[in-house]
């Protein structure tokens, strides 16, 4: 049994039952079905299913937002942000898959040749609950537009909004079968690996679950794109914009109730402005209103789930305990649903939890250094290597500096971002391989060399 409990009063949403080995075996016949008659069709073609895939998402953008909301308890406006962005990206791949997957001549002395992009097959989509829309849509979109078919195998906790996502295929007229959702148990995901109709897969999750999904695939010799933890660092120079850094910084660490992987965790601030940056980022964290995530005037909503505000909780008290400074916030919030009060703690080091770990949820560590190159060196010296924030007035500079960031992005006064016109992943135990734009389209494609001799 699956159920959808709303996190924020933590009451029952639905139930549903878990489908029968025979049914996910039926599943898997009509994907590889769709996907072969898929294939065939033009890329053009295929980009059409793919516009009018956005314009459903346009349509019941409403619909869709109250149901993020009431799953995982995203703020109302956020939820909509996230459909909305969803649809953009459809658009976006409608018109820029077929540059991105043509045929590219090689030139040589003895013959034409030529790169193609075939696709792979069916591919397998692990999803997180945190952003239960773009993330699958961030991932299907170029894939179907370059000819593969998609199962999802969502996150537990927001069954409603994989069936959601099924049945907008549907409402958009993919081929039966293109576009599965499966309502199975997590220990159901390795006989899906392991299975023959499965080509290649994809996940968003944590570092450690990325692991065991990769052993797996590595095991079945299949391809995977694994985009896992982060804790992202937010580096503030001294001749940078503090206000505006500051301001961002809110954003950057509580949006989504601070529940995403490229949010700014880790806030690594040249001492010479580092008490102004933490008095704006404490007043504007105290402005922060935490609630029902389906009023409008929410900025902080409930963390997904219990489990996940309790670790958080355990992470505070241990940086905490080792020396961390709480300036707001560190507790749980009474009442019903996992809220948690915004938080900032300061003084933070990075053998400390909130220095080193990631923080999934509204919690902000402040790490005071002495120079840029003390920054540097704090901000690489992390497992993970998502993404990083870089402040400082002298652009330049900030090229140069933004080369030796171990990161899969870095934007330079401005707050981290997916886009799909951009690839996106990481390094490190932040996973490998590549989402969105050029780059993501072609991770699961076969670039085949097609070498032409001479006829005679």
């Amino acid at each position: 049994m699956i159920v959808s409990i709303n996190p924020a009063n933590e009451q029952t949403l639905a139930t549903f039952a878990l489908q029968t080995q025979e049914q996910v075996s039926a599943f898997l016949d009509k994907a590889v079905a769709a996907q072969k008659q898929w294939a065939r069709q033009s890329v053009e073609a295929r980009c059409q299913l793919v516009a009018r895939v956005g314009a459903v998402l346009r349509r019941n953008k409403a619909e869709y937002a109250r149901l993020i909301t009431l799953e995982m308890g995203k703020p109302i406006a956020e939820a909509e942000a996230e459909v909305e962005k969803c649809a953009w990206t459809c658009e976006f791949y409608a018109q820029a898959a077929p540059g991105f997957l043509a045929d590219r001549s090689v030139a040589s002395n003895a013959s034409e040749s030529a790169v193609v992009f075939d696709p792979l097959g069916v591919l397998l989509a692990i999803m997180p609950w945190n952003y239960p829309f773009w993330q699958f849509i961030r991932f299907a979109a170029p894939a179907l537009a370059a000819g593969n078919a998609a199962v999802l195998r969502h996150a537990s906790n927001v069954p409603q909004c994989a069936l959601a996502l099924a049945a907008a295929f549907r409402q958009a007229e993919a081929p039966e079968g293109l576009v599965t959702t499966l309502l199975v148990e997590h220990a159901a995901v390795a006989a899906l690996i392991d299975d023959p109709r499965i080509a290649a897969l994809t996940l968003t999750g944590s570092t450690e679950v990325g692991r065991q999904i990769a052993a797996q695939a590595g095991r079945a010799m299949k391809k995977q794109v694994l985009e896992l933890g982060g804790s992202d660092p937010f580096i503030v120079l001294a001749d940078a914009d503090v206000e505006l850094a500051a301001k961002t910084a809110v954003k950057a660490r509580f949006s989504n109730t601070g529940q995403s992987c490229i949010s700014a965790k880790r806030f690594i601030v040249e001492a010479a402005v580092a008490d102004r940056f933490v008095e704006l980022l404490c007043a504007g964290v105290a402005k922060l209103k935490v609630g029902d995530p389906l009023q409008r005037d929410c900025d902080v909503g409930p963390q997904a789930r219990r489990g996940l505000r309790d670790d958080l909780h355990a992470q505070v008290e241990r940086s905490v305990a080792a020396g961390a400074q709480l300036l707001m916030g560190g507790h749980p919030l009474d009442g019903p649903g996992h809220f948690y009060a915004p938080t900032v703690l300061d003084h933070v080091t990075p053998d400390m939890a909130a220095g080193c770990e990631e923080t999934f949820g509204p919690v902000a560590a402040v790490i005071r250094v002495a120079d840029a190159e003390e920054a540097l060196r704090v901000a690489n010296d992390s497992e993970f290597g998502l993404g990083a924030a870089l402040w400082t007035g002298d652009l330049e500079r900030a090229k140069t500096l933004a080369r030796r960031i171990e990161a899969g992005a870095v934007f330079i006064n401005g707050l981290v971002a997916s886009d799909a016109r951009l690839p996106f992943g990481g390094v490190k135990q932040s996973g490998y391989g590549r989402e969105l734009g050029e780059f993501g389209i072609r991770e699961f494609t076969n670039v085949k060399t097609v070498w032409i001799g001479p006829a005679k």
